[in-house]
């Protein structure tokens, strides 16, 4: 099995390992009687590690050998998950152990991403890119039907268990065949925030980085703020039932899988700015298709989450493919973190504010704060300027 395989399959189990760990949090929260505020209390515990270890983690990557550290990643949050099966019942142990989890996560995510321009020649990190977004739709995919499953004819603890046992997996994928790495040369004297900010600065003073950076930014505001009226919106306004309301959610997971799929061959035949423009531009039409769909059919709805999802995959793909272009290897764990809790940290403020919006003025107007977001987004990258993207590289 080549390397790539081993990554990906890895990254599959790493990704169902946090989705199957992000399903169980409201069962959990349900078994023990406990109410919304607890249930949101859990999820925001293990979200909050994309927030607090993604910057120490992006440091870790540029300083360790990153084959070790996927491996180290898996561990941690296959024992998490284990202890997360223990504890299922008690709320701030369980809170804990979500946490630990999410940050094995974020630490595998960040070194598979920066290890990718070891493995391939710049002309196929498009298509291992797809190859590693394609774990993580799948899983988001299919982790909360098996979730559901678990807990009903086994229990909650089964979910953890499942959980770690997929984590186990992923290291015995990786163990199996592969030679450590040498990390990129890099001061390891250097303090964590000084080598923190080397990653950042290099992110804005690029610019084509900075204007990817800010598109997300504007991106997933308008994407939190639509997700956070999204199955009201499907209930009330469209007066759909609660199934069809879940299967316009499904639509965007299902987006999500065609455009890791197809990925490789649209990166072969268009250039990079086209599919960075699509994205954005998808989420536009995307979000004003849900604000002219009729009542009572869910068809234009999931026509329009799929579409949402499809876009803005390829335009993720094309992402990654550019940090790791244009960013030397001892930054490309930095650069990606800082990427990452710059998305993170604007997605709690976008569903606050979709939720403001719709208290005040109705599901629409929150709908309308989407499309403002969306639109911001398309704006930025129409101001990218080709000269400063790497076609050449890419076209190898």
């Amino acid at each position: 099995m080549s390397p790539l395989n081993r990554l990906a399959l890895a990254a599959t189990a790493a990704h169902g390992t946090d989705q199957l760990t992000l399903a169980a949090l409201p069962f959990a929260a349900l078994a023990a009687a406990a109410g919304p505020g607890a249930t949101g209390a859990l999820i925001a515990a293990q979200s909050a590690a994309w927030l607090l270890v993604s910057i120490p983690a992006g440091v870790w990557v540029d300083r360790h050998d990153r084959l070790r550290l996927l491996r180290a990643a898996l561990a941690a949050t296959a024992v998490a998950c284990l202890v997360g099966a223990l504890v299922s019942g008690y709320a701030t142990l369980l809170a804990g152990a979500g946490f630990l989890a999410a940050a094995g996560t974020v630490v595998f995510t960040l070194s598979a991403t920066a290890r990718l321009p070891a493995l391939l020649p710049p002309a196929r990190l498009p298509a291992g890119n797809a190859r590693l977004e394609l774990a993580r739709a799948g899983a988001t995919l299919l982790a909360p039907l098996l979730a559901g499953w678990l807990a009903r004819d086994h229990g909650v603890a089964s979910i953890f268990a499942a959980a770690s046992l997929t984590a186990v997996l992923g290291m015995i994928v990786l163990r199996a065949g592969a030679t450590a790495e040498p990390p990129p040369a890099h001061d390891r004297s250097t303090p964590l925030l000084t080598a923190a900010r080397e990653g950042a600065r290099h992110m804005w003073r690029h610019p084509a980085l900075r204007t990817v950076a800010i598109c997300a930014v504007a991106w997933n505001t308008g994407f939190f703020a639509l997700l956070a009226v999204l199955v009201p919106f499907a209930v009330g306004e469209l007066a759909l039932p609660p199934t069809q309301a879940g299967l316009i959610l499904g639509a965007l997971g299902a987006g999500q899988v065609v455009a890791a799929l197809r990925a490789p061959a649209i990166a072969r035949r268009l250039p990079m700015h086209a599919i960075l423009l699509f994205g954005p531009a998808a989420s536009v039409g995307a979000s004003l298709l849900l604000l002219g769909a009729p009542a009572g059919s869910p068809i234009l709805p999931c026509v329009a989450m799929a579409l949402l999802g499809f876009g803005p995959m390829l335009w993720l793909i094309a992402r990654n493919t550019l940090v790791q272009l244009v960013t030397p290897p001892m930054l490309l764990g930095r650069v990606n973190a800082t990427m990452q809790l710059t998305v993170f940290g604007v997605r709690p403020l976008g569903a606050l504010a979709g939720g403001l919006a719709a208290s005040l003025g109705g599901a629409q107007a929150a709908l309308v704060l989407a499309v403002a977001g969306f639109t911001l987004s398309l704006l930025a990258i129409v101001s990218i300027r080709s000269a400063t993207l790497p076609e050449a590289a890419q076209a190898q």
